[in-house]
């Protein structure tokens, strides 16, 4: 009887041992798999959380104006990968008359847009950062959103005027209608005009300081917003008067420049070549 259950205890072992096995075999291939789907899940994930790249725009400009500059420099920043059309000389096209009459550069075009094409750096801005969500550029909060558009308001309102008209005769850009750099007035109007305007730039520039700044980095606190920008460039073109910029001033644009990288400083430097080309030509 012994025997016969030793036989039986083997057989049934032999039995059991193919069933375990591919038991075990079966959970092992199991767990495999599972590790090959939590891979491929995570493989999967990570591909989705990857920002899509956003779409290129198209971008006529015209190199040496900080206007254009502007929105160089944004366009860059923002990663929206800009196709530029240099548009010197063009502007006042049968073409491009019929897509922007009023022959002004930057000019963005984008399906999107009522007239398909859009004009006015700030306004560019604003455009492409509501459209792509640019928040850290253009804030949603409508506070702080605030400040930036009467920071941007000021600036074309109050001291980009006064820098065109100091700068524009030593740049020889044409003046525009209705200043005395743009009549036939005597000579020494014109630079009494210029002086005026040169005298007139402290005040302002001084209200982004205290006012719009107020001990931050930038206008947009810790980051460069679209204000910062449009700013920073602005004083790209003093240069060519060879005005005294306040120390904070200098900081401020070294910072701004640092921040943004190449982003700033390629745009940056076709300003600065077209100035110190300006510079030589006046020194000759």
């Amino acid at each position: 009887m012994a025997k016969a259950a030793t036989k039986s205890a083997k057989k049934a072992a032999t039995k059991a041992a193919p069933k375990a096995a591919v038991k075990a075999a079966a959970k092992s291939g199991a767990k495999a798999s599972a590790k090959a789907a939590a891979k491929a899940a995570a493989k999967a994930t990570s591909k989705m959380a990857k920002p899509a790249k956003k779409p290129g725009i198209k971008l006529s400009m015209l190199r040496p104006s900080v206007n254009n500059m502007t929105v160089r420099v944004f366009a860059r920043a923002a990663g929206l990968d800009p196709a530029e059309t240099d548009a010197w000389g063009h502007t006042r096209s049968p073409e491009f008359l019929a897509r922007n009459p009023a022959h002004l550069t930057p000019m963005i075009e984008d399906k999107g847009l009522p007239r398909g094409v859009l004009w006015e750096s700030c306004a560019i801005m604003q455009y492409l950062a509501n459209k792509h969500g640019l928040d850290k550029f253009y804030p949603k909060a409508p506070a702080k959103r605030a400040m930036i558009d009467s920071a941007m308001f000021y600036l074309v309102g109050t001291l980009y005027p006064y820098v065109a008209r100091a700068t524009y005769p030593a740049l020889g850009f044409p003046q525009y209608a209705g200043e005395v750099g743009h009549s036939d007035a005597h000579p020494d109007k014109k630079s009494d005009a210029q002086k005026a305007a040169m005298a007139a730039i402290a005040e302002p520039l001084e209200v982004f300081h205290s006012f719009f700044r107020n001990g931050k980095p930038f206008i947009g606190g810790n980051n460069p917003s679209i204000a910062d920008i449009r700013l920073a460039a602005t004083l790209e073109f003093l240069a060519v008067i060879d005005y005294p910029l306040p120390k904070w001033a200098k900081e401020y644009v070294a910072a701004l420049e640092k921040k943004l990288g190449k982003a700033y400083a390629e745009p940056a430097g076709d300003v600065r070549g077209y100035i110190a080309h300006v510079k030589s030509q006046a020194r000759a």
